[in-house]
């Protein structure tokens, strides 16, 4: 079966409807986010952010696991610990249709709403009103190492298959010499493995749910994805990658291949 690739969000910035009703003498804002690389960056802007608008922000950096369970716990009770938060095109919807979320109506004229990926910008609308601004966007791609490859005599196919992806990370791996065959994710979590080994399910026909809303989970091709992904990285993947995430290297040598 082809490897089946999808445009999937994103973090993005959504502004709380608790914050909505504070005071305008407020001067310091709360913002919950992911200890990625694009966040820790923005972080860097903060000085220039206080200086034109003479507002103070204090951070909430969090690992993505914990960061979910945090804000996902504070917004649903009201509790209000942040003004803004990193989430993700799962959460946006729901959230804004339960009204948590202020909707982003009133956004400058510099902020070019329909410049926005429509895959993106529908994700993280509910009823054609967007609730967060995305700050990013991921997809699910191949990288190898060219060199590699052809010292194998193989080339990479346009539509490979996941049988060739597996054939090619055999003839690749070399681990006497700290190069592994694939790197693919294994930690717990939606944002870590849990979207990408559900792309994964999908080529091999697996699904969460039928048309009448029955679980799938206990399905062959479920079985069959899974023990495929597993066996993979079992024979050909870095030692310890059933806790790499998004964040984590693969192995001191970069492998030949990579699915992200």
């Amino acid at each position: 079966m082809s490897i089946r690739t999808a445009l999937r969000a994103t973090s993005a910035l959504a502004l709380c409807a608790i914050a909505a009703t504070a005071s305008a003498q407020d001067t310091t804002i709360t913002i919950a986010t992911v200890n990625n690389g694009d966040m820790i960056r923005m972080q860097g802007y903060t000085d220039t952010f206080t200086e034109q608008t003479g507002i103070n922000v204090e951070w909430v950096t969090l690992e993505e696991n914990v960061l979910r369970q945090r804000v996902t716990t504070d917004i649903t009770t009201n509790g209000g610990q942040f003004d803004i938060m990193t989430i993700g095109m799962y959460e946006t919807p729901i959230w804004g249709a339960n009204d948590w979320l202020v909707p982003l109506n009133d956004l400058s004229a510099e902020y070019d709403v329909d410049d926005i990926l429509p895959p993106m910008r529908n994700g993280l609308s509910h009823d054609g009103t967007l609730y967060a601004a995305p700050f990013y966007g991921e997809s699910s791609m191949v990288m190898y190492r060219t060199d590699l490859m052809e010292a194998a005599g193989l080339e990479m196919p346009d539509a490979p298959t996941w049988q060739f992806i597996r054939e090619a990370a055999a003839a690749m791996d070399d681990p006497e010499n700290d190069v592994n065959g694939i790197c693919l994710r294994g930690k717990a979590g939606w944002g870590e493995g849990g979207a990408f080994i559900t792309v994964t399910g999908n080529s091999f026909g697996a699904r969460w749910f039928d048309e009448e809303w029955n679980a799938q989970f206990d399905q062959p091709e479920w079985a069959e994805a899974v023990n495929f992904y597993v066996n993979l990285m079992n024979d050909y993947g870095p030692q310890g990658y059933a806790t790499n995430g998004f964040s984590a290297a693969c192995g001191s040598t970069p492998p030949w291949l990579r699915l992200s």
